[in-house]
């Protein structure tokens, strides 16, 4: 019996990693930029484009439907074209994988650091991550996937627990929970419980590590220990050396040049000269 449910999970999710048609992300990553500024242990935030994405991001009131972590070279794993697989991933239909930072050069995403972490702890979050390479999705939940495929209004106080997918096997991992443990493993807070101690001698929190399945992508972007790391001005940002379309370049020549076009034109993206 367990093999037809996973066979019918993996058919439900093929469904709902169908793309949305006509999805265009408004901000996509630079590549280059991504490149020089991720550190091993970062998590890469991404607005997907499939159906799961959509109600993902409707149950969690964000932008964000799926979470990866950066880890590096993993030994010397590439894709076919010679590239670097340097993100670890769970894939609804796929589970764990390796992934190129290529995968997600037309998408808007985010990258958030965990901040403090020791270089030691940083190496243990990675490898605990990439150890778990070829492990399921979970997909055996069949009830869990037909409630991605019927979204419905859902009450807030429900939304996080609409979230979890769990059919409670160590082997099966969902995309935020993989990473919630790869934190978890060294002690590194995301969103923990916290219960507050009051006494006339001292007053104190105490932190209770939330349930892994109960984590969302958007989580690493609110958590208070993650820092939101924007590759296009780390490096140092002049909004003075910027081209707009509607005026005069002062250093223009034959050869083609960014160009920024104003938000009261239709096309606001990024084009050449």
């Amino acid at each position: 019996m367990s093999w037809v449910l996973d066979g019918v999970g993996r058919l439900l999710a093929h469904k709902l990693e169908k793309p949305v048609q006509g999805y265009q992300p408004f901000t996509p990553s630079d590549p280059a930029a991504l490149r020089a500024v991720l550190q091993p242990g970062d998590v890469l935030l991404v607005e997907g484009t499939n159906r799961i994405s959509g109600v993902i991001k409707y149950l969690t009131q964000s932008t964000w439907s799926h979470a990866a972590l950066y880890v590096g070279n993993i030994g010397d794993r590439e894709t076919a074209d010679g590239e670097a697989l340097v993100l670890v991933e769970a894939n609804i239909g796929q589970g764990v994988v390796a992934a190129p930072l290529s995968k997600y050069a037309q998408f808007h995403t985010r990258i958030c650091r965990p901040i403090g972490l020791t270089a030691d702890d940083r190496a243990r979050v990675c490898a605990y991550a990439a150890e778990r390479i070829g492990f399921d999705y979970d997909v055996k939940n069949i009830l869990d996937l037909l409630r991605y495929l019927f979204p419905l209004p859902v009450p807030q106080r429900w939304r996080r627990r609409m979230i979890a997918l769990g059919s409670g096997h160590p082997t099966r991992i969902i995309c935020s929970a993989l990473i919630a443990q790869a934190f978890e493993n060294v002690r590194y807070p995301i969103l923990p419980k916290v219960a507050r101690q009051e006494s006339k001698e001292i007053r104190r929190e105490m932190l209770e590590i939330r349930h892994s399945s109960l984590y969302a992508p958007r989580d690493f972007d609110i958590s208070p220990y993650f820092e939101v790391v924007k590759p296009t001005i780390v490096k140092g940002f002049d909004y003075k050396g910027l081209h707009w379309s509607d005026q005069p370049h002062p250093h223009a020549t034959d050869a083609a040049q960014a160009t920024l076009v104003p938000e009261s034109e239709k096309d606001d993206t990024l084009v050449a000269a």
